[in-house]
């Protein structure tokens, strides 16, 4: 069976059917988060540091990181925050951002293999975003949705999966030869 690898610095965590459930802590992210919201726009990453130790205490594996608070500089607030995370805690991390500028920030800065949360299956989207990952060699998160939006119909969505992973090798092919 298939299986994924990511890694920080110093440690490993793999993914897959036959690897025990992994856990991902999710704090590190200002939406619905006023307060964490206005510390990252000032640079103040000191509820960043408390989450994620938080986080590493309760069990998790790895730690997502999004930084994307509205009227900021997002590559900057992600680059710094990975720099920090990496510096106090040696879990991987799975870098969260919309903002293909911030995705390359994230991913330039990043020590060891990053997954990537979240790659939808919109055209535009897997142009700008595999190029990335495969460049940086990240694992990632694939969500079954395009242009059309996010269907119910579960046959819809595997063509979406399909659609996208097919654009990966596509891309992983070409970087190849």
């Amino acid at each position: 069976m298939d299986e994924t690898i990511v890694s920080s610095s110093t440690r490993e965590v793999r993914i897959g059917p036959e690897r025990p459930f992994v856990l991902i802590g999710e704090r590190i992210n200002p939406t619905g988060r006023k307060k964490l919201s206005e510390e990252l726009a000032v640079g103040d990453f000191s509820r960043v540091e408390k989450d994620a130790f938080a986080q590493a205490r309760a069990g998790a594996h790895m730690l997502d990181v999004n930084c994307g608070v509205p009227m900021s500089d997002e590559a900057a607030l992600l680059a710094d925050a990975l720099r920090l995370l990496q510096s106090l805690l040696d879990l991987p991390l799975c870098i969260d951002s919309s903002m293909v500028p911030a995705l390359e920030a994230g991913l330039s800065t990043y020590q060891g293999k990053a997954l990537v949360n979240s790659v939808t299956g919109e055209e535009e989207r897997l142009q700008a975003v595999l190029p990335l990952v495969a460049e940086h060699g990240a694992a990632v998160i694939g969500i079954s949705n395009d242009e059309t939006g996010i269907s119910c119909d579960p046959d819809a969505r595997f063509e979406v999966a399909k659609k996208s992973l097919n654009a990966r090798r596509h891309l992983v092919s070409r970087a190849m030869t």
